[in-house]
């Protein structure tokens, strides 16, 4: 007899709002088994305003205001149990950010935490990402965000350690990282990883989920640093409409696309990685699992 519950995670990051519904698949005597049912993805991008001016506009606040409407009617249609909003580098950076999330609350009755980069980096390891490890070997993780990335060393199947750095998609799209930022993340990667023979990296994000697509390859097969080198050369021959019509990105992957690989090259680069590996997985992912084991507060639909 099967047990199906249905979660959703609502990540609001500094480049676009998401919504992922997961079926959670109770079998008795089995672990559950956990089935994305809808992704849907708002291109708002709060970190515009908030990197340059430390504010969400008054109409980027109404698009979250009608997006966070539109999301609460999605889960009710999908009977949506349970769900939890996680806000993170923008709103967390903006003066108005609470001010936001208390009106979002009164008028669409959707709670936003709005949390920090280490609780952001454990949620994130609450995804599937250990069936992706071999713990005989020493990975750098590396998820690219809008507002900041965070990186997570990796030995033998554990967490030796973990930083968050401001350095994002759109903050290096608006110019507003100084050499000092990405001087601290070379030394950090480089005293954290060099005691170890050999690396591979794993990346996340939306941008090198894009990239693994293009390339063809096989799910579970690597990019390599020349093959990615190669691709960040390309995109930038491109100019930005050709990256839409040549390349078939949104518009608002096609800029931001450049400076993630960007940061990817940098980690892989200071890190000796020779190899990027990419399974799906992101904060959503991180959320629905620890709602459903209630290691985070979420919040009943009902």
């Amino acid at each position: 007899m099967l047990n199906i519950k249905k979660y959703a995670a609502i990540d609001i990051g500094s480049n676009a709002v998401r919504l992922l519904i997961s079926n959670i698949i109770e079998q008795k005597g089995k672990p559950p088994l956990f089935k994305k049912s809808s992704l849907v993805r708002v291109p708002i991008r709060l970190g515009a305003d908030v990197f340059i001016s430390n504010q969400i506009s008054k109409e980027n606040e109404q698009r979250m205001l009608d997006t966070m409407n539109a999301f609460r009617l999605l889960m009710s249609a999908h009977k949506v149990v349970a769900y939890k909003a996680c806000a993170t580098s923008a709103m967390r950076e903006a003066d108005n950010g609470v001010e936001v999330t208390k009106a979002i609350a009164k008028h669409s009755k959707i709670k936003i935490d709005i949390i920090g980069g280490e609780e952001e980096a454990a949620i994130i390891a609450a995804t599937d990402l250990q069936s992706y490890i071999d713990d005989s070997k020493t990975y750098l993780y590396v998820d690219v965000g809008g507002g900041s990335t965070e990186f997570t060393v990796i030995h033998e199947g554990k967490t030796v350690t973990s930083k968050s750095f401001k350095i994002g998609t759109v903050r290096l799209l608006n110019d507003i990282v100084n050499k000092e930022a990405w001087f601290e993340l070379e030394n950090w990667i480089k005293a954290s990883t060099s005691e170890y023979e050999k690396i591979d990296l794993i990346g996340s994000g939306g941008n090198i989920n894009k990239i693994f697509k293009i390339s063809g390859k096989q799910i579970g097969k690597p990019l390599t640093y020349f093959y990615l080198t190669s691709f960040y050369q390309m995109l930038q021959s491109y100019s930005y409409e050709e990256r839409i019509t040549v390349l078939d990105l949104n518009q608002d992957r096609a800029d931001v696309i450049i400076p993630a690989t960007r940061i990817y090259l940098s980690a892989m680069k200071w890190s000796g990685a020779r190899d990027i590996y990419v399974p799906k997985i992101g904060l959503s992912d991180g959320i629905i699992k620890s709602v459903y084991y209630e290691t985070v507060s979420s919040v009943s639909l009902t």
